[in-house]
């Protein structure tokens, strides 16, 4: 029954992750890695142009990783994962745009963009492809960055810094993107 409501509801799971091409990984691992450790060290940098800098190249290797991973997934017919890719990098982007302006200025992409989020890393820890620690990290980080994305959009100012949320969802998130990164290292060529 599961089953058949998956494949009438936004496509079947997928057990296999299939064949990925040389180049497209290398694209996707480049692009976690970047995205993973640059977006980490933004969090702990006091000057907002270093900060700035570090989170426009991360949300822009972020958006190229996931829409090649959504793509390769969407080729193995595993479309929830798919789509969770994409959504994860229609958030990455939608927050990319508020990266230049002062942490404040950024908050309704950054609402925006956590809503997102938490979204599209509840689809890719949905179906049973990734590490199944990376889908419980990926899970915990969808509700952390739901809650704090709600919160923004009841009024609480919370800036991309702001402790306890967000701050406490990033390391979450990392680990999800090792997952990611480590279920691409694992699929063939």
């Amino acid at each position: 029954m599961f089953a058949n409501f998956c494949r009438r509801g936004l496509g079947r799971l997928c057990m296999m992750a299939g064949v990925m091409n040389k180049n497209l990984r290398i694209v996707v691992l480049v692009g976690l890695i970047l995205g993973a450790v640059l977006g980490m060290a933004g969090t702990l940098v006091n000057s907002a142009f270093l900060r700035n800098e570090l989170w426009a190249i991360d949300g822009t290797a972020l958006v190229v990783s996931t829409i090649a991973l959504a793509l390769h997934f969407f080729r193995q017919e595993c479309d929830v994962l798919a789509v969770g890719f994409l959504v994860y990098a229609i958030g990455e982007a939608v927050m990319l745009g508020g990266t230049a302006s002062a942490l404040e200025a950024s908050v309704p992409a950054f609402a925006a963009g956590t809503a997102l989020w938490a979204v599209g890393l509840a689809l890719t820890s949905w179906p049973s492809v990734m590490p199944i620690w990376s889908r419980i990290t990926g899970a915990i980080a969808s509700i952390l960055f739901g809650f704090t994305s709600l919160q923004i959009f009841a009024g609480t100012l919370l800036t991309p810094l702001s402790k306890p949320f967000p701050n406490f969802a990033y390391p979450f998130l990392v680990l999800t993107f090792v997952g990611w990164f480590w279920k691409t290292l694992k699929t063939r060529e």
